[in-house]
């Protein structure tokens, strides 16, 4: 009964666990965002940019999905993190290797041993023939290995929700490429039209000098005139490609290889209206970045109960089952059999020092994520404000510049046509162009920066994000299109 209370121990102490169990802290965050009213009381979709109701940023958001070499490094990382949850459970169990060996041995006859074998007429020379098992299995006695096993497993789950905050990003960042480049040709579609006003009004005034109407400084306005929104688009189309290129690369692809799909000018889609939960308390699980800083946070604390357990006793049994014969005829044999058992203690009764030095660290360690969560929550609280602030105001500026633009256009029409009957100066038309011309390009930048704010808010409340598996659904289906 002795024994069987002796093998029965080890088990009962696995019960023991060290170190504190982890518990998720409750962050102070504000009970409504200031703008919470913009955002729809309804379930985000994953594929939040579907609702800016354009199919080939759709196309394009979904390619990078697929294909971003960014997101392809975090789905490594977690098949890395995986693998490595797999090996932390797989310590827990016992280890078993089967051997086959065959050896053949010459011995000299000038060793202690050779001389016996000599002086009782052994062969100095044979093949000895062995298969068999060996197996080990350390006891995991106040809970190190578990410990590990959850450290892992909280570090998989924290490589999912980067996996997932890499993704919104990357979807995040290639909406914003397209859109900045709808944004570039809209301005560029601007400048040409107003090109094309001020080339108008520079034969105008052409003629008219030529018929001594007017003065020749008046031809050297237009001339400048026209000669300034001429430079003006060049940064335009400096910044069309380079959008262009930027879509490639995250889209995966070397840079030129998207262009014949985009050089064509199209208006900037609609802003969507973002959609969720309007609860800043929503976002420690809908903003994958909150998650994995909380997972990275639980894995630490795990961590440092591995550290404790090495203040206590490790305990592993071993043992081996198999055949050894001088040769193949039996070795099978009853005769042999070979089989051995022990277990063996190990203690860091002495080093208690340096077992000090490395709770200290893992405890350090877990203050440091326990910081960097509380930092990720009120970043994640930073950008919805920030975000929902600017879509307001590009919603009013937009609505404004909509209104200034339209009357300036007609200021314009009624400038051109007095200057036409003499009733006006040049100067008055020259001013009509101009502040119609920055009205113009300021209406285009602001639809584009009214569509920004959209997929920022999106993407600071979470981007209907749920887990790494809906963006693994998502990419996946992105590659049979």
């Amino acid at each position: 009964m002795s024994k069987i209370y002796l093998l029965l121990a080890p088990v009962t102490l696995a019960g023991c666990t060290v170190g504190a169990d982890y518990v998720r802290p409750q962050p102070a965050i504000a009970p409504a965002f200031g703008h919470a009213a913009l955002i729809e009381r309804r379930d985000a979709d994953a594929a939040w940019w579907r609702g800016f109701n354009d199919p080939l940023l759709a196309t394009l958001v979904d390619r990078t999905v697929a294909r971003n070499t960014d997101l392809a490094q975090a789905r490594a990382r977690i098949d890395q993190s995986r693998a490595a949850a797999r090996a932390a459970g797989a310590a827990l169990l016992p280890a078993a290797d089967a051997a086959a060996t065959a050896t053949t041995v010459s011995q000299s006859r000038n060793t202690a041993i050779g001389r016996i074998t000599r002086a009782v007429g052994a062969e100095r020379g044979y093949t000895e023939y062995a298969v068999g098992t060996q197996a080990s299995w350390e006891i995991d006695l106040f809970g190190g290995l578990r410990r590990g096993r959850e450290a892992a497993r909280a570090d998989l789950a924290a490589a999912e929700a980067s996996a997932g905050a890499v993704a919104i990003a990357v979807a995040a960042e290639t909406a914003d490429a397209y859109l900045t480049l709808r944004a570039f040709q809209s301005r560029l579609a601007v400048a040409r039209d107003q090109e094309r006003n001020q080339a108008q009004l520079d034969e105008l005034v052409r003629q008219r000098v030529e018929q001594g109407i007017a003065a020749e400084r008046d031809r050297n306005r237009t001339i400048a005139q026209l000669e300034g929104v001429r430079a003006a688009m060049a940064p335009l189309r400096a910044g069309i490609e380079a959008q262009l290129n930027r879509l490639d690369v995250l889209v995966g692809d070397p840079p030129g290889s998207n262009r014949a799909l985009l050089i064509d000018a199209r208006p900037v889609p609609a802003a969507p209206t973002p959609a969720g939960g309007a609860a800043p308390a929503d976002l420690l699980r809908r903003r994958p970045d909150v998650v994995a800083a909380e997972r990275r946070l639980a894995a630490s604390n795990a961590r440092i109960g591995v550290a404790l357990a090495d203040y206590y006793p490790h305990l592993s049994l071993s043992g081996l089952l198999g055949v050894a014969s001088l040769g193949t005829a039996n070795l099978f044999t009853g005769n042999s059999v070979q089989a051995s058992g022990g277990a063996a203690l190990r203690w860091r009764l002495f080093d208690f020092g340096r077992v000090d030095a490395e709770v200290a660290a893992a405890r350090g360690r877990q203050a440091e994520a326990l910081a960097a969560w509380r930092g990720s929550v009120l970043t994640a609280a930073e950008d919805v404000e920030t975000a929902l602030a600017r879509l307001a105001e590009a919603h009013k500026e937009r609505a404004s510049l909509e209104r200034e633009t339209a009357a300036l256009a007609r200021a314009r029409a009624q400038a051109q046509d007095a200057y036409a009957a003499g009733a006006v100066g040049l100067i008055d038309v020259i001013d009509a162009n101009r502040e119609l011309l920055a009205a113009t390009d300021r209406l285009a930048a602001t639809r584009a920066d009214e569509a920004r704010a959209a997929v920022a808010a999106y993407r600071a409340l979470g981007g209907g994000w749920q887990d790494a598996s809906s963006w693994t659904l998502a990419s996946a289906a992105a590659e049979h299109r």
